[in-house]
């Protein structure tokens, strides 16, 4: 009985995890995105630092516009995005991300070390892990 119980348990936090109204396709994401909050490492960032930045999205394309521009493609799957940059500093790099669209906000969380998807929409100190709040432009 035990054992039953423990093969169950996974179960029940996936289909406790997953919602519908949290994965949005890549139409939903299509537009300007302008962050409203950041965080790296466990710390949030000053507004300062990413007050003229904006993400647009359309498709499987996006562009983000901050210190430089980076240019990339996106792909989406069950609340994760694979990040690979074309242009810009972060060319060749991949990225993987979670995210969620709710009350007209998009959440992302990237792993900067490109190893792993995270497993919540936190940071902790002493990782790359790179959370950010984007509001639609306009």
């Amino acid at each position: 009985m035990k054992f039953l119980v423990f093969l169950l348990l996974p179960v029940f936090f996936i289909s406790c995890n997953s919602s519908k109204k949290t994965q949005a396709v890549a139409e939903d994401l299509n537009g300007e995105w302008i962050p409203v909050q950041q965080e790296l490492g466990g710390n949030k960032l000053p507004h300062a630092y990413y007050e003229h930045q904006k993400l647009t999205l359309q498709d499987n394309k996006y562009t983000l516009v901050a210190e430089s521009v980076d240019k990339g493609e996106v792909k989406y799957s069950n609340g994760k995005m694979d990040i690979y940059g074309k242009e810009g500093v972060n060319a060749g790099k991949h990225f993987p991300a979670i995210y969620k669209y709710e009350n007209g906000m998009l959440t992302v969380c990237y792993n900067l070390a490109g190893n792993s998807y995270p497993i919540a929409f936190e940071t902790r100190p002493n990782t790359l892990l790179f959370l950010s709040v984007f509001k639609r432009k306009g």
